[in-house]
């Protein structure tokens, strides 16, 4: 396959040959037959600093690669991915007149008829917006987030380019094992989400009804009046970064017990809610005037399905604890085999690795480096992890490092065994919710509506198939009330889930009667039911052993 060489492509081609080969590409850029359509004097430097900052020089879309790259611990061994997530995104600021025109063509508004007031000096400049400071008419500070002109034309035509040498590079050994075209439609996908600023505002409503609870944390609420795929106004949270707190400051305020409630209300997104912000590093964590920690910048999130949380529950218990081996079955159970994985060698070092770590002072024990580092032995023995077991073990590792700016002392792996309970309290109620229950009672009821046609199918065939049964003493009357027994308890069983299902609908209903809080006659009917249930199984237990003695 060759490289069609377009005019507007061949200077991203040339850049991309030339990071590949200089930082230990060579044999990609040379397979692929990059090197031999453009020239130039590549001098190879293994570096990680030296990556960051040439990804840096190259652009917005190389900027944004570094940062996505920096949770891929199966590609880039810690030491690059440590470099990565220091990559600064600060380029030089838009002019305000053109961040004028991009307000007006998103929100169909002269920007002074919506805010009383911007200020034209940006807060911040990043590669793919820019942030300023405003105050809406109705006396209300927000911040505006207004992506920098012109971004999604240059990053469609980078694109262009990646995808080309990607398709390349899938012909490649390295390219094969690394999936390196699954990796650029993963990088699109993300900055297509990441400049769609709707999507970030759907983020902070989520997580800021999830966090509500928490009352030393605040996420600042999105203006969805003066939103759009391009401008994002939200409420403004004055703080300082934690990177710059003093440590008089914590004369002021307990620096543990925000750690321990920020820590708490993190395990809680990733392992109950299954929705966490996915990129929590000090510097998007600000220390508010009134001693709570403000969230900002929630463009980045991880998506986790229940099976994945109950999974994952257990590996981080078994990391905690070191249990290797568990943490290692865990890890298998998510993970994705190849033909070629090597099985004892993978639980051997992950053994090894949990060990170590349960062995460490509390300020060496990093519960995120021991994720990414599971990560990294998967790959190598021949397995691929989930991405956003990555993007928990950077979530977990900027979590390890933001409490202990706030509180020297903090022990996450303490932290984690200490809501271990409470989250595992949170996760049975979570599936004991009306609509779970019903779930299971349709399920249940479906089978026990469907008992009767398989069994006269079975009977059938059995019937078809010639088969003889040959009972000693048979007792027909015993064997008419054994199957009397049978439809008595099914019988049983679909009045108890009707009562399930009744009490779940009644939760919805006000009444002024209640019992606990709730709704009274659906707490009744839960306790019939719960009454019911454990009759029948009492009657089952004793019923069956006496007919065994029988």
């Amino acid at each position: 396959m060759s490289l069609a060489v377009h005019a507007e492509h061949l200077r991203r081609y040339r850049d991309i040959a030339w990071l590949l080969w200089k930082h230990g590409g060579r044999a990609y850029v040379s397979a692929s037959g990059l090197d031999k359509k453009i020239s130039g004097d590549f001098k190879e430097d293994g570096e990680p600093e030296s990556l960051a900052a040439d990804l840096e020089s190259l652009g917005p879309t190389f900027i944004k690669l570094g940062q996505i790259l920096a949770s891929r611990a199966d590609l880039l061994p810690p030491a690059y991915l440590d470099a990565l997530s220091k990559l600064q995104d600060d380029v030089a600021p838009v002019p305000f007149e053109e961040i004028e025109q991009v307000l007006v063509d998103e929100l169909d508004a002269r920007p002074s008829r919506i805010f009383s007031e911007i200020d034209p000096t940006p807060l911040a400049a990043a590669s793919l917006a820019q942030v300023h400071m405003a105050t809406l008419r109705d006396g209300r500070d927000v911040v505006l987030k207004v992506q920098r002109p012109g971004i999604q034309e240059e990053i469609d035509t980078d694109f262009k380019a990646f995808s080309a040498v990607a398709q390349l590079g899938a012909h490649t050994d390295w390219g094969r094992k690394h999936h390196v075209e699954d990796l650029v439609a993963e990088f699109k996908a993300t900055i297509r989400n990441e400049l769609d600023y709707r999507l970030e505002a759907e983020n902070l409503l989520t997580i800021r009804a999830n966090l509500a609870e928490f009352k030393r944390l605040c996420v600042p609420e999105p203006h969805l009046d003066f939103s759009s795929r391009r401008v994002l106004t939200l409420e403004r949270v004055s703080g300082i970064s934690i990177k710059h707190i003093s440590p008089v400051v914590f004369t002021e305020v307990s620096g543990m017990e925000l750690a321990e409630e920020f820590f708490a209300a993190y395990l809680k997104q990733i392992l109950v809610d299954g929705f966490f912000h996915a990129d929590p590093h000090p510097g998007n964590v600000l220390l508010t005037h009134d001693h709570r920690l403000g969230l900002i910048d929630l463009g980045q999130v991880g998506r986790l399905d229940e099976e994945m949380r109950q999974n994952l529950l257990h590996f981080l218990i078994a990391v905690s604890e070191g249990r290797g081996r568990e943490a290692g079955d865990v890890a298998v159970r998510i993970g994705r085999t190849e033909r070629n994985f090597d099985r004892i060698t993978f639980f051997e070092r992950v053994s090894d690795l949990v060990s170590r770590s349960e062995n460490r002072s509390v300020g060496q024990i990093e519960a995120g480096r021991v994720v990414l580092e599971i990560q990294q032995i998967a790959s190598d023995a021949g397995m691929r992890l989930p991405r956003v077991t990555t993007l928990i073990g950077k979530t977990l590792l900027n979590l390890d490092s933001i409490g202990r700016i706030l509180a020297p002392d903090f022990d996450p792996n303490a932290s984690i065994r200490k809501h271990t309970v409470e989250l595992v309290r949170r996760r049975m109620w979570q599936r004991l919710s009306p609509g779970n229950l019903l779930q299971s009672t349709l399920e249940a009821t479906d089978v026990a509506a469907q008992l009767p046609r398989r069994l006269n199918e079975l009977l059938t065939r059995m019937g078809q198939s010639g088969f003889r049964f040959e009972v000693d003493a048979f007792d027909e009357k015993t064997f008419i009330d054994g199957f009397q027994k049978v439809a008595n308890r099914i019988t049983s069983g679909l009045i108890l889930a009707a009562l399930i299902i009744g009490a779940a609908l009644l939760m919805r209903v006000e009444t002024e009667f209640t019992l606990w809080g709730y709704p009274g006659l659906a707490i009744l009917l839960f306790l019939g039911a719960a009454f019911g249930g454990v009759w029948l199984l009492l009657k089952i237990l004793t019923g069956d052993r006496g007919s065994r003695k029988r």
